[in-house]
This record gives structure tokens, sequence and C-alpha cells, in this order.
């Protein structure tokens, strides 16, 4: 026998009820939102600094650079020089090795020399390096030889050649080397190729590589 019409009524109102109810108890869960390091924001610590490094930074700053944390909570730095309204040479990167952690470092388009990048190998934790348009060679490569967890080097417009260039084979965290217009020739290439398959080289570009986009680095 057919239900009447107000008993339907009845369990359609039960049934939205119900849904209802769910949707109240879903919508209550809070969503707990992580830091950089995995715990949760509301116990994640800000980023804060020694007095020593905050002079640093506002040192590095005066200089024409510029100064920023990756995050929130994460005490890594970007550092840039490349849109500084003043000559940067090797004597603002005498102060980067008092910064804390820098991860990223662009120093495209300045004054500095291979004498000046003593200091960028001091940069343990360095995952960019933007050395583009300067006038650096093989022998301020060589101070680069520690930077183990560089993944990404630029040095489109640089006077390096082969000889410099093989030895950022020896580093294990290479992922992309930027080559355009400097003195490796196609031999020294195919070495380097055969030497690290995977790493990822551009040597011959219609336009010189833009600054990419900043992605978070890897800790």
């Amino acid at each position: 026998m057919a239900k009447r019409p107000e008993v339907r009524s009845l369990a359609v109102i039960a049934r939205m009820g119900f849904l209802g109810l769910l949707t109240a108890v879903i919508c209550s869960i809070p969503v707990i939102s992580r830091g950089d390091d995995g715990t949760p924001a509301a116990t994640a610590k800000p980023v804060t600094y020694t007095e020593a490094q905050k002079q640093v930074i506002a040192q590095v700053k005066s200089k024409g650079g510029q100064v920023l944390a990756l995050a929130q909570t994460d005490a890594r730095l970007d550092v840039s020089f490349h849109l500084s309204d003043q000559p940067v040479t090797d004597e603002q990167l005498a102060l980067l090795p008092g910064l804390p952690e820098v991860a990223i470092l662009n120093l495209r388009g300045t004054k500095i020399t291979d004498a000046g990048l003593v200091h960028v190998g001091q940069l343990k934790n360095l995952v960019k390096l933007h050395l583009e348009k300067t006038a650096i060679t093989d022998a301020g490569l060589a101070h680069l030889s520690g930077l183990k967890k560089l993944e990404y080097l630029n040095l489109y417009g640089t006077k390096v050649t082969g000889a410099g260039v093989k030895g950022l084979a020896k580093l294990p965290k290479l992922q992309r080397l930027y080559l355009w217009q400097t003195e490796v020739s196609d031999a020294d290439l195919e070495e380097l190729k055969a030497s690290r398959p995977e790493l990822k080289i551009i040597k011959d570009l219609k336009a010189p590589p833009t600054t990419p986009a900043q992605e978070e680095p890897k800790k």
C-alpha cells in the first residue's frame, strides 16, 4: 500500500536532518595547518635572529642588498643584490658568512670578482646561486667546491671555461647549470654530460635565461 503524503514528507525531513547534522559535524572539525618543519602551525615557532645576526642583515641592506626569510617559520634567507641601487663588489660579499642560513643568493650583473667568491663558498646551505653577467672565471669557481647542497647555478655571460666547470660535476645535488655565452666548448660540454647525465645543462639559448620564479628550496 502506498505511503500517505504526510508520511513521505516526514521521511524526507528526517533524512535532511541527518545530512545537516553530518555536515555540521564535519565542518566543526578543525583544519590543522602545519609549518615548514611539519609541526602544527599553532606550535611552529616564528623566525627569530640574534642581535648579531640582525646587525649583519641591517648592514647587507644598507649596502644595497635585499634580505628575506623564506617563510615565517623558516629562518633560511633569500639574499639578492641584482637590483641594488649602488655598486656591489666583494665588500658586500664579505658580510654574507655572518648571516643566518643563506639558501638563495642572487649576484647577477654585479662587480664581484673571483676573490669575493671565497665568502660565497662558506655558505654551506646555499641551494641557488646566480652569478650571471659577472666577471668571474675558473679561479672563482674553485671556491664553490664545498657547496654540497647547491642545486641551481647560473653562469650565463661569464668567463668560465670547461676546465673550471668540470669541477662542478662533483657537486652531488646540482640539478641545473646555465652555461650560455661562456667559454665552455662543445667537447667540454659532452664530457660534463657523460660524467653527470642527470644534470640539466642549458648551453645555447636564443635569449638570456630569466630569473626563475622563486621556489622554496628543499631542506
